[in-house]
């Protein structure tokens, strides 16, 4: 079954990047910010896989949180921002912009502005998402019980299935945000239609 899920993920990862390999519809900085989150968050995906797939599940899901961060942060940029915080973001690396950076919002604070400026359904599908894996992610991302508990007693192959299912979900959700950001819209519904046909490596919402 993980053999499966895996080779399902691969074909998936192809057909999907073939399909959201577009140019943005216009060059502002807020679709070029946008962009780049939204690309982190897809490559946050394939590593993620790719530490499921070595059983380095620690790992693997420290990453994953980080995928949730990047899609959240590419539409919060592109939604929500102003065009001072596109600024920071976007601003040449020195030490001052990078503490001018660390006063951007975080995970709250995106998605407060996400729920009163993005479309419902991308609200809804981060909220959701964060709603059912959040604490355990944290858990991951700072040594807490889940990791030390599953480190000693080993994985089970449902867990890492689970993770790998999540993990296929928000790169649905990248993707969808990458046709938006393309200006083809209706790409959206090309991307489910491809998810629909992956049963076996996608969670149960987008199968």
């Amino acid at each position: 079954m993980r053999r499966n899920i895996f080779t399902a993920t691969e074909e998936l990862s192809e057909k999907l990047f073939a399909l959201i390999d577009l140019p943005l519809y216009e060059q502002s900085t807020r679709l070029k910010t946008s962009d780049v989150a939204c690309s982190m968050s897809l490559e946050h995906w394939s590593a993620s896989i790719n530490l499921l797939e070595d059983e380095l599940l620690p790992s693997a899901v420290t990453v994953h949180r980080a995928q949730f961060e990047a899609l959240l942060r590419s539409i919060w940029v592109l939604y929500a921002a102003s065009d001072s915080q596109i600024g920071k973001l976007s601003s040449e690396l020195t030490l001052e912009t990078e503490q001018a950076a660390n006063k951007l919002p975080m995970v709250a604070d995106m998605m407060s502005a996400v729920e009163r400026h993005a479309p419902p359904q991308a609200h809804d599908a981060l909220k959701r998402f964060k709603d059912n894996s959040w604490k355990a992610l944290n858990s991951y991302a700072h040594a807490g019980i889940h990791p030390l508990r599953r480190y000693a007693v080993g994985y089970p192959v449902q867990l890492i299935e689970g993770i790998a299912k999540n993990s296929n979900g928000l790169a649905i959700l990248a993707a969808m945000q990458a046709a938006v950001l393309s200006g083809l819209q209706p790409l959206q519904r090309e991307i489910l239609d491809l998810a629909s046909h992956y049963p076996e490596c996608m969670p149960p919402p987008l199968c």
